[in-house]
């Protein structure tokens, strides 16, 4: 066997036995390694927002992952990207942008730990959107699950108990931001390709980022011209595993995997910078996902249920 051939014989293999593994667990190790890459991927940001501008830093993260996907574009040809909806998928980068950058700041300003928890919100606020904006029926037990999980939130912040900055804000304005983006891509997933929706979001960001990134830019040093290279990397991994783990199995099932993000950060922001995240934080992120898991649980419940009418 040659050297060129052995790698992917052994990928091959690795695939296989991937293959063999029942689909639930798929969907959980897929969800599970997407909650990792988006926690290393953030402690990088933060790293890297020491010497850049979070504005600069979502510039290179959107140019890296566009450049990343270019191997699949010339795999895939052009017509993988064929799509009636483009304007759906500029709105999707727009609402995008607006999230990503008030993301950033907030990794840069804010214990890692915090920011990640406050940002867990994204699902409660997707089911208000879906209701509100959608026309979704959501009825009570899914209301209560969103508002205990919105005093998750408060059982973070404190108000009145402990200091409420600006920075406080900005993860819970990316995770309304991020909810209306998921709204769109729960549209979009009815027609069009997984992968070309985040290679449509690359390619959309990637012009949007550099205009804001101008008013701010320096040129970085080698490191952390690395880091950036590497926060790319991260960002089409880690997007391309989650949407691959909803393919694998039901969103009920492999959302729970995806608050792995919080012991995951919380770990490596304690070994790179040193920070513990307090009893009040990990309460409260505990109060949001378990209120976020419910209300996946109960969405797939109630989908469930409509399926089965015609046949009954």
């Amino acid at each position: 066997m040659s050297a060129v051939s052995a790698p992917a014989a052994a990928a091959n293999a690795l695939a296989a036995r991937f293959a063999a593994v029942p689909p639930p667990v798929r969907g959980a190790l897929l969800m599970t390694a997407a909650a990792l890459g988006f926690s290393c991927m953030n402690v990088i940001i933060r790293a890297g927002a020491q010497e850049l501008d979070p504005l600069q830093i979502a510039f290179f993260r959107n140019a890296f992952a566009l450049l990343f996907m270019l191997p699949w574009l010339l795999w895939a040809g052009l017509p993988a990207l064929r799509t009636s909806r483009l304007k759906l998928h500029l709105s999707r980068s727009v609402i995008g942008m607006a999230a990503m950058t008030c993301w950033f700041y907030s990794v840069a300003l804010l214990p890692l730990a915090q920011a990640v928890s406050l940002n867990f919100t994204v699902p409660l606020f997707a089911t208000a959107g879906a209701a509100l904006i959608l026309g979704e029926t959501v009825r009570m037990r899914r209301w209560s699950a969103t508002a205990i999980g919105f005093l998750g939130v408060l059982v973070i912040v404190r108000p009145g108990m402990a200091e409420v900055t600006p920075a406080t804000g900005l993860p819970i304005l990316a995770a309304v931001f991020m909810a209306a983006a998921v709204l769109i891509v729960k549209t979009l997933s009815r027609s069009e390709n997984p992968n070309a929706v985040v290679f449509y979001m690359n390619l959309f960001l990637t012009p949007l980022s550099l205009v804001p990134a101008l008013f701010v830019w320096r040129w970085p040093s080698w490191e952390t011209f690395a880091l950036m290279l590497l926060v790319g990397l991260l960002a089409v991994i880690s997007h391309l595993m989650l949407t691959r783990a909803y393919t694998h199995a039901d969103a009920s099932a492999v959302i729970p995997f995806h608050y792995a993000q919080l012991p995951f950060v919380a770990l490596i922001a304690f070994v790179t910078f040193g920070e513990v995240p307090d009893a009040w934080t990990l309460s409260g992120a505990a109060i949001i996902a378990g209120s976020a898991v419910y209300i996946a649980r109960r969405e797939a419940r109630v989908a469930q249920a409509r399926r089965a009418e015609p046949a009954a």
